[in-house]
């Protein structure tokens, strides 16, 4: 039986996502945990089934759907990210616009478009809720809502004219600008959200205690060796911390604030 092992939030380089990959796997060896049947082939289109799968080893997800949708994982831990806009385990989305909006303020862009990479996003959704609440709209706010699939689509969404404006997690951000500055060329940062608990790494029910603080150890060691300090300033990683669901339960804070501010969706 295969364990199933992924990064797949921040791969926008390839190779450094696979370098950080492998070593992970490396220390998890030498923390004792059984790697002879890892499996970090997966689809991008079924990302969901992955985190829920029943053996799953370590993955990363998304703040929201870890509170909504995925009840039964067990958190492991959270990276610490250097990228402008993040501070120990916390990061912020940006919010995006051309760079002919770039005196513009968030509700300026009333009754304009917006691009989501997905409904149950934290960075790209969730927060908007918040942010828009905070505005009071006596109605929906944006004239329409772009679903892009990605943070890196929503981009080109505003570049191409489909959209005006979209959040951003700051991570995906500063990648873009190191690894593709073309696509977000005649894009600025206008604003940017308060700081929520960053990306939760993950692990399936099933695992068993002494395996989970293995996966910790191992993680541990990876921000503090030497040998793996360049894998870990290519993908923006400063740290690791041991965090529970706790910090997580601001999200739904956000989302039901929105709510009885009358912001049920954008």
């Amino acid at each position: 039986m295969s364990n199933l092992f992924a990064f797949p939030m921040y791969a926008v380089k390839r190779a450094d996502n696979e370098a950080l990959t492998f070593a992970v796997r490396t220390l998890l060896a030498e923390h004792g945990v059984d790697v002879s049947h890892l499996n970090w082939k997966m689809s991008e289109d079924n990302v969901l089934s992955h985190w829920r799968h029943p053996d799953l080893l370590l993955s990363q997800t998304c703040g929201f759907p870890l509170m909504t949708q995925l009840p039964d994982v067990q958190t492991v831990g959270c990276f610490h990210y250097t990228a402008p806009g993040c501070d120990g385990i916390h990061y912020r989305s940006f919010l995006v616009a051309r760079a002919t909006d770039a005196q513009q303020m968030l509700a300026d862009f009333k009754g304009k478009r917006v691009a989501c990479n997905a409904r149950d996003s934290q960075s790209g959704y969730n927060v908007l809720l918040k942010m828009v609440a905070s505005l009071h709209p006596d109605a929906p706010f944006f004239e329409r809502v772009v679903i892009s699939g990605s943070h890196r689509q929503s981009l080109i969404e505003i570049t191409r004219g489909a959209a005006d404006i979209a959040a951003i997690d700051c991570i995906t951000w500063a990648l873009l600008q190191r690894h593709e500055p073309a696509l977000i060329d005649g894009l600025t940062v206008i604003g940017e959200s308060p700081p929520a608990p960053g990306l939760p790494l993950i692990t399936a029910k099933t695992t068993t205690q002494e395996t989970l603080s293995r996966i910790r150890a191992a993680l541990s060691d990876l921000v503090s060796a030497t040998k793996y300090r360049q894998i870990c300033d290519d993908m923006f990683i400063g740290g690791f911390s041991e965090v529970t669901r706790q910090p997580y339960t601001v999200l739904l804070d956000w989302r039901d604030e929105a709510a009885r501010k009358g912001v049920t969706q954008l």
